[in-house]
């Protein structure tokens, strides 16, 4: 394979791997503020949580797709 090729996968790959600094991000976003409202209503618990385990899992989905770009990048 061509070393041209081989250095522009990894940067591709590496590239496409930015997005979960976002997505740590979004999940500290996401619970920091189930414990805020947890702190301010406390009778609310059950529907916040399923609120939040949503979020969570709407975030985790974009972790997956780009760390899925990232290995088609670099195996294909």
């Amino acid at each position: 394979m061509n070393i041209t090729l081989q250095s522009a996968k990894m940067i591709g790959a590496g590239l496409a791997t930015i997005g979960l600094a976002g997505v740590g991000t979004g999940i500290g976003i996401v619970f920091g503020s189930l414990i805020l409202a947890f702190a301010r209503n406390p009778q609310l618990k059950q529907q916040l949580f399923g609120y939040t385990i949503l979020g969570f899992a709407l975030t985790e989905a974009i972790a997956l797709f780009a760390l899925r770009m990232a290995f088609l990048i670099l195996f294909t």
